[in-house]
């Protein structure tokens, strides 16, 4: 042994901390030791350290999320006891009720205590308020509800109540409105003036609802007393209503049937049985997770994905759990024999042990406090973006402070091992002999750089799945021509809408312009329209369109023809079906709808919703000249290959200014629909690719611990082996030769765990990606290339050292 090293071990007292002649509390040898080792290994102390705050951070990020979701819609009070009624017939259901079967429900039984119905058209509503003199244009969310909805919801009045006051010139608006119309004045009593619906007053002010949330911080009013109250056929309507008691819900639906005349509602061969038809009721905080009702356009989350990001945080902190302890084990051949002369020189095995749990507690606690610092930075990043929630830590005490204690309890489970592990050798064998390579020891830690390994290649084979999935969803063919593309809103200028047309048609850059109701594949699903056809009960999709429309897009008509102008001037307008439709009614060209629309022709299936849904039957209609409305909101502008599509863009906005200067007009690439039509999955992906990466990333850190304990135990066989004529190269091969081994066992048991998943969730999608063969090997080819630099890199020291000092030393 050393000189020096037992010149240090000398002055050890028998207590870890002792205490020198007249100089107060001196650092005993364990701790002089310990940084000295943190010193030669500061890579190794780094990564370490930054794996754990970096895993508090995550962890704290991703609990942050899954509690916005999970208490969806919870701060109301008696939550539990409101439900949305729900339409079946046959194997769907839908959202959308009509008026006069939601009334008579209301009153079918004396448990439900309050019913409330919304309008389904939520869109920007412009309107003008009058400030010292001044115009001022703003465009805001307008929505009619039933009065009896302030009765269901709880709503926090901070200036005004609600009353009775809600009508379709009363108005209640949100407190962040009132802050951005009116500053701190009252803003009860002001007036809000709408194009359409003339002058509205402020009667209420309430407090905004947090973003997770069915209910949004909208402009409230009435819809009129009459409106649609006999149209049996109009499902326009969202329906909720508040019970007594939530055990009441599943017998409401078969009271309701006992007292509620259908024959006269529906017809008098109408039976609820033969029709298939019925009503389903869930729960509010369960609408945020239901994805199979159609038109419903609450926010969505998925409890499979949910539960993957769940199991990301908890396998990020195991990781670093296990790195921790890896890295704390990694360090006995260089603190062992120190540790053992204490032992030898009268130290007490209780309090050294005490001394090196302590040290972990510390640097766990420390890394806490890093994590704060980085989730404070992610705060103020564009990534944040990622998350729904408020990232604030003063928003969430009990996440913040719970992750504290798992630091905590991170050290302590973290350190006890270690400290037992390294107090617990004879102390004349540790002095004289090699402890480290034990069969026990070795399976302990190929059994954790297996979990490691496991993990990170079922994350790294899930990540790639939902890249891939996402852009499949974004780059696939619609159908339709989507390249060179502008889409702009024209709601405001109906009246002009021709000579905005022809206006850009002028510009050399433009090729041609169209227009129609709604945006292509912006949504899952559009206006549903039940109507006859050869005696029979059909349903179907219903995109109004500008008569150029098929041309413009470049949709092919595969059966019949084209619209024409002509087909706009009938009395009854014209459709032209998908071959969903005609297979599934078996349609004809030449029939009629209702026996009024004709049939013209047929086209293929072109995906005009979302990926999330199969292709349903739906047709394109040009409206006649006897039609209940013509809302062309959106204009379809085709950009010439080769243009300069930004100076096209500045063009379209400037001509869109010349029709109305006062109002900004939304005007955007199509590929920008299909980003926000995915934006939830997108984002998602993003922060699971980025947990996932996290995840990995402290994998390798965990590896580098049991690399750089596997090369310390064995210098002395490495020494050896150059002695007797082993070479650099052979010698690297030999470590990383065992870790492909085990690589290659874990990868299968990971592939079908992540095939399994992968499965699973890929059923989220009517139209999905394949499930690659080569994403298993890239996974593989990773992360094996990442092991084999790591051990590499660490083990090219051991191996290029003086073999005469390895043995000296040993």
């Amino acid at each position: 042994m050393k000189g020096n090293f037992v010149e240090k071990a000398g002055t050890a007292s028998p207590s870890p901390f002792g205490r020198g002649s007249g100089r107060g509390f001196q650092l005993t040898p364990i701790v002089r030791n310990f940084l000295s080792v943190i010193r030669r290994f500061k890579m190794a102390t780094t990564l370490n350290i930054l794996g754990l705050s970096v895993a508090f951070a995550a962890f704290m990020v991703i609990m942050i999320q899954l509690d916005y979701d999970h208490s969806f819609d919870k701060f109301h009070t008696d939550y539990d006891k409101i439900f949305r009624m729900e339409l079946s017939q046959n194997t769907s259901t839908q959202a959308l009720i009509c008026r006069p079967l939601a009334e008579r429900f209301f009153e079918s039984s004396p448990h439900i205590l309050a019913g409330a119905l919304t309008s389904s058209w939520l869109q920007p509503a412009p309107f003008h308020i009058e400030k010292d003199g001044v115009r001022i244009l703003y465009e805001e969310n307008s929505i009619t509800v039933s009065p009896s909805f302030f009765d269901v919801f709880t709503f926090d009045f901070v200036e005004g109540v609600k009353g009775d006051y809600l009508s379709p010139s009363n108005v209640f608006i949100p407190l962040s409105l009132s802050r951005k119309l009116f500053g701190n004045e009252s803003a009860v009593g002001k007036q809000l003036v709408h194009a359409s619906w003339g002058n509205q007053t402020v009667m209420a002010v309430y407090r905004d609802f947090p973003a997770n949330s069915i209910v949004d911080n909208d402009i409230y009013f009435a819809m009129q007393e009459n409106e649609n109250r006999q149209s049996w056929g109009n499902f326009n309507y969202y329906v909720y209503f508040r019970v007594d008691d939530p055990s009441n819900v599943p017998q409401l639906f078969e009271n309701f049937k006992r007292n509620f005349d259908a024959q006269a509602a529906f017809g008098a061969d109408f039976t609820w049985e033969d029709a298939n038809v019925g009503l389903r009721f869930t729960a509010l905080p369960d609408i945020h997770y239901v994805t199979d009702v159609g038109y419903d356009r609450t926010p969505k989350a998925s409890r499979q994905t949910l539960l993957i990001l769940f199991a990301i945080a908890i396998v990020i902190v195991m990781i670093a759990e296990i790195n921790f302890t890896n890295f704390s084990t990694a360090l006995t051949p260089m603190r062992i024999r120190n540790i053992n002369t204490q032992k030898v020189l009268g130290a007490r095995q209780g309090a050294m042990r005490f001394s090196l749990v302590l040290e972990a507690v510390l640097i766990s606690l420390l890394s806490f406090l890093v994590a704060t610092g980085l989730m404070m930075l992610f705060h103020r990043t564009s990534l944040a973006r990622l998350v729904d929630a408020d990232l604030s830590l003063t928003a969430h005490p009990l996440i913040v402070g719970g992750t504290a204690f798992i630091a905590l309890l991170a050290g302590l489970l973290a350190g006890l091992y270690p400290a037992w592990y390294m107090t617990s050798f004879v102390p004349a064998l540790v002095l004289k002999g090699n402890f480290g390579l034990s069969p026990k020891g070795k399976r302990l830690r190929n059994t954790l750089i297996g979990i490691q390994f496991v993990s990170s290649f079922a994350l790294m084979i899930g990540v790639s799945f939902m890249y891939l999935q996402n852009r499949y969803m974004q780059h696939s063919p619609l159908g339709y021509d989507r390249d060179e593309l502008i889409i702009a809103n024209i709601g405001r200028i109906q009246q002009s809408r021709d000579a905005f047309i022809n206006k850009l048609k002028a510009y050399s850059g433009v090729e041609d312009v169209t227009h129609g109701e709604v945006i292509l594949s912006s949504s899952d699903q559009y206006m549903g329209w039940g109507r006859a056809y050869k005696e029979k009960h059909i349903l179907f999709q219903c995109l109004p369109v500008d008569y150029t429309f098929l041309k413009v897009m470049g949709i092919e008509i595969t059966e019949g023809r084209d619209f024409r102008r002509e087909d706009a001037l009938t009395r009854h307008g014209a459709y032209v079906f998908n071959e969903t439709a005609k297979k599934k009614y078996d349609m004809e060209v030449g029939t009629t709808v209702d026996g009024q629309e004709e049939i013209i022709g047929f086209m293929p299936d072109v995906k005009f919703a979302s990926f999330r849904t199969a292709v349903e039957p739906m047709a394109f209609y040009v409206r006649g000249s006897e039609n209940w409305s013509d809302r062309s909101n959106c204009a379809y502008i085709k950009v010439k290959a080769g243009t300069d599509k930004r100076a096209a863009m500045s063009y379209i906005r400037d001509t869109l200014a010349e029709f109305d200067a006062e109002y900004t007009f939304d005007v955007k690439f199509f590929d920008e629909v299909l980003q926000r039509l995915y934006e939830k999955e997108t984002s998602l992906g993003s922060l699971i690719s980025l947990f996932s990466l996290i995840a990995i990333f402290i994998s390798v850190t965990g590896v580098f611990g049991l690399v750089v304990f596997d090369s310390e135990c064995r210098r002395k066989e490495v020494g050896i082996r150059k002695v007797l004529g082993a070479s650099v190269t052979g010698i690297i091969v030999m470590f990383n030769k065992t870790y492909f081994r085990i690589l290659l066992v874990c990868f299968v048991i990971a592939a079908p765990l992540a095939w399994y998943a992968v499965h699973n969730w890929l059923e989220n999608f009517a139209y999905k990606t394949p499930i690659y063969w080569w994403v298993y090997l890239l996974a593989f080819v990773a992360v094996g290339i990442i092991t084999a630099c790591t051990v590499t890199f660490q083990n090219w020291r051991v191996a290029t050292a003086n073999p005469v000092k390895a043995l000296k030393t040993e």
